[in-house]
């Protein structure tokens, strides 16, 4: 099927592209580079170079597409483990949840995509009442981490309101190739491998809603993601 991959270089993108042509699947995939749209075509995908807060850019590209499903794997962090700069990146990432979500969910209406699938966090919820199932809600009143649940809420209500078949993963911390760590530092954690895969499924399995994608750690339930999206944890790219 044809494939609109908003953040096809980010850490799962870099991660689900491949899953994706394995599978046969026709991608699109953004990037805001020139020089990471040629690694992308090289690899096989068709690149689309826009920036997320154009919305005319970014529905000329998915009419271009005409994708059956959209992907929004978009963040703004830094690649290396930097407090200082990841604590600057809350703003930006906070704005591409929801005026860029706002965005590409007004682009897919206008190239008739059928399913959207959201990145989202498994690590929002209160603590307390582990492993918290997807009906528990996100901890808004965290002075902490404010700007990010928030944002994060109103991008889960954005794609829940559409009128798309939107599937929402809410992942957990990332580790492995490509992100800050190799191994599992806080808990949820989850295996970007895991994380990709578990995108892959989505495309055509489960129904709109939201699902705890994590390790089998005790802190999210993802018994739903496990009978509905077939979800395990322990994928990892050969």
């Amino acid at each position: 099927m044809k494939v609109f991959l908003a953040g096809a270089a980010g850490a799962i993108g870099r991660r689900l592209v491949p899953l994706l042509l394995r599978d046969g699947h026709e991608v699109t995939g953004t990037t805001r580079s020139a020089e990471t749209a040629r690694e992308l075509e090289r690899s096989g995908v068709l690149p689309a170079v826009l920036d997320i807060f154009d919305p005319p850019a970014v529905t000329a590209a998915m009419r271009a597409a005409k994708p059956e499903v959209v992907i929004h794997q978009l963040t703004d962090l830094p690649r290396e483990f930097d407090e200082a700069r990841i604590a600057a990146s809350y703003g930006n990432n906070a704005r591409i949840r929801s005026e860029g979500t706002r965005n590409l969910i007004a682009a897919a209406q206008a190239a008739a995509a059928r399913r959207l699938i959201v990145q989202s966090i498994a690590f929002g919820y209160a603590p307390g009442g582990e492993p918290h199932p997807e009906t528990d809600p996100l901890n808004l009143a965290d002075p902490a981490r404010a700007v990010t649940i928030k944002a994060t809420a109103d991008m889960e209500r954005q794609v829940l309101a559409a009128g798309l078949d939107g599937v929402i993963l809410r992942y957990g911390l990332f580790y492995g190739p490509g992100t800050w760590h190799d191994e599992p530092v806080r808990r949820p954690a989850l295996h970007v491998d895991a994380a990709a895969h578990a995108t892959l499924l989505a495309l055509t399995r489960g129904a709109a809603g939201i699902y705890n994608i994590a390790d089998d750690d005790s802190v999210v339930s993802i018994a739903k993601a496990r009978a509905e999206l077939g979800f395990d944890p322990r994928f990892r790219l050969q």
